[in-house]
């Protein structure tokens, strides 16, 4: 496509939206079905569509709502009306401190165990109260090892399917039962004076990895700023390199969450002057003695999943239901499926075999959903008030945050679609509900587009389409 004909096609239904089209003379349905003729970028592409009007118990307008497509991250919806379902708001994800021997002076004669339960909350902050509790409770030096509990889940630190060459990147950490700060560093770059290295900061501090600062400032023939690391042979060395001409930030998944957790809290016990040398992995025994704990309540983790669309946040949803359903150690991906599978099959009376779920995020190419399966997970939210409640609020506002805060900021649409976003390369998506001011009806709502080269035109026309539903 040309540059420059999707903001044509935007225009001309605009101009449409403010014309005779829009001024009554048609029906929903037909201004509808005339919003997909206007969109030219569907000549290449393809999308679904389900509406529901929930007031009215019926269905309002469906196109290609039976079709299989990749959901990306409204997949997202999918494990978080199941989580609330099955696992309920009051779910806590725990990380454990413990220790096995005895406390002798100020020397512990046995091993310090920490539980992971892949809380992926769990930050630099909770980490430090860890130490804390270690000091507070006389320990100056640990005889033995600091070893982390990583039982609960399987090996495998990426879903079925994910890009290998997505690697370094925030938003697909190595999963762990272990993980700290989500598994990333944020590292920031600040210039300094012309020709100089500029000063280059990671959080949170920790020995695990190193930097290394090749970069100068103000230097156009360094060429343009890179931060990442040696991924390909899985290696935790930062690199900078390049021209760093105004402040920068970004953040870096490392190689190995659960090591990252251990090595900075051995860090942070060193800092505190606590000896400590030997860090493995194990289970912690039976006997071991609580030191403390961190406890997340489900809330905080749907609220991320949902409103940031946050992968380790769903993933982690994902793997406590597959805990929930098997009641069992190790848990798999396979768990995760099968636990998601059954709440369709028992709930929504859809036979999982008709679709694809492999992950909780939609970051599997392999995931395959319909338009008109979403909707009936719409409607079984709302059919719930206190699941619907949570969901709800847990969902994005057009205009106002999450991932919709810079979409539909003015109209009908604006504050009144709370919809659950998705994209990847070829794919964007939108689900959730809107509300009819002038009838007082709540609809809800599937939009994939699919096989689109310009996400920017799928979103414009997803955009128009939440605009028709909210008149």
């Amino acid at each position: 496509m040309r540059k420059g004909r999707g903001v044509k096609w935007v225009w001309l239904v605009v101009g449409w939206l403010c014309g005779w089209g829009y001024a009554g003379a048609q029906s929903l349905t037909a201004q509808l079905e005339t919003l997909l003729q206007q969109a030219t970028f569907l000549q290449t592409s393809e999308v679904g569509i389900a509406v529901y009007d929930l007031t009215d118990g019926q269905p309002l307008f469906r196109y290609q709502a039976d079709k299989l497509y990749r959901p990306a991250s409204v997949a997202k919806v999918i494990t978080s009306v199941t989580a609330l379902a099955r696992l309920g708001e009051a779910y806590t994800f725990r990380t454990q401190l413990a220790y096995t021997g005895a406390i002798v002076n100020d020397t512990l004669q046995g091993d310090l165990y920490v539980i992971g339960h892949l809380d992926p909350e769990f930050s630099e902050d909770d980490l430090t109260g860890l130490a804390e509790a270690v000091e507070q409770a006389g320990i100056r030096h640990v005889a033995g090892s600091l070893v982390g509990d990583v039982t609960m889940t399987d090996s495998i630190y990426w879903g079925n399917g994910w890009s290998w060459d997505d690697a370094p990147e925030y938003f697909q950490p190595y999963l762990s039962p272990l993980m700290l700060n989500r598994g990333v560093v944020d590292i920031a770059v600040k210039p300094s004076v012309k020709g100089t290295s500029p000063e280059v900061t990671v959080a949170p501090a920790s020995d695990y990895y190193t930097v290394c600062n090749r970069s100068l400032s103000h230097t156009p023939a360094a060429g343009k700023l890179s931060v990442t690391r040696d991924w390909m042979h899985l290696g935790n060395e930062l690199l900078i390199d390049g021209n760093a001409v105004r402040p920068y930030a970004c953040s870096l998944s490392l190689f190995a969450s659960e090591r990252f957790f251990l090595h900075t809290l051995r860090y942070q016990l060193r800092q505190r002057g606590i000896r400590l040398d030997s860090v493995a992995t194990g289970a912690c025994p039976p006997e071991a003695l609580l030191l403390a704990k961190v406890v997340r309540p489900l809330r905080e983790v749907l609220l991320r999943a949902l409103k940031k669309s946050d992968n380790l946040s769903a993933e982690a949803l994902f793997f406590h239901l597959g805990l929930q359903r098997k009641g069992a150690l190790p848990v798999t991906f396979k768990d995760g499926r099968e636990a998601l599978e059954q709440f369709m099959r028992q709930e929504l009376q859809c036979d999982p075999k008709n679709y694809v779920l492999v992950d909780g995020s939609g970051l599997s190419p392999y995931d395959l959903v319909s338009p008109d399966l979403l909707v009936e997970y719409l409607k079984y939210a709302a059919a719930d008030s206190a699941l619907s409640s949570a969901f709800y609020t847990a969902l994005p506002v057009a205009g106002i945050d999450g991932t919709l805060q810079h979409r539909m900021k003015s109209g009908r649409a604006f504050r009144n679609v709370h919809a659950k976003t998705g994209s990847v390369t070829g794919v964007s998506s939108l689900v959730g509900y809107v509300d009819r001011k002038s009838t007082g009806h709540r609809l809800a709502f599937a939009i994939i587009n699919q096989n689109v080269r310009n996400v920017a035109e799928a979103r414009a026309f997803q955009n128009q389409l939440c605009e028709l539903l909210a008149h």
